[in-house]
């Protein structure tokens, strides 16, 4: 079970725990509804908020930058590069990249995402 599936199963519990002693108790006056419904309320808008900060974040997402590369050249079936290569994964900016030439090949002087 990932942490995400914990927190709300966690809070579910928590909710319905507190929904159960505060309906066994004795309910004398309106004031006490209104403290339990604001109660459960509570409880459950934490708990939905952890889980969504959990779902939010992703592991290796990370932002590659590049910026002011040099030439580069190849020849034959060889590829030439001067930006970001590679697959998505996270965020990617290139700026001011190098000037690639390649004869035969290919050239990138960008982004390219495999």
């Amino acid at each position: 079970m990932n942490r995400g599936r914990l927190v709300l199963v966690l809070t579910l519990l928590v909710v319905a725990g507190l929904l159960a002693w505060l309906a066994l108790s004795r309910w004398d006056d309106a004031n006490k509804i209104a403290t339990t419904a604001s109660a459960l309320g509570a409880v459950a808008s934490v708990g939905i908020a952890v889980w969504a900060a959990l779902r939010t974040t992703r592991p290796g997402g990370t932002t590659i930058r590049v910026s002011g590369t040099g030439k580069a050249t190849a020849t034959g079936s060889g590829s030439a590069n001067t930006g970001i290569r590679g697959k998505p994964d996270g965020a990617a900016e290139a700026k001011n990249t190098g000037e690639a030439n390649s004869s035969g090949g290919d050239a990138n002087t960008g982004i390219r995402l495999d």
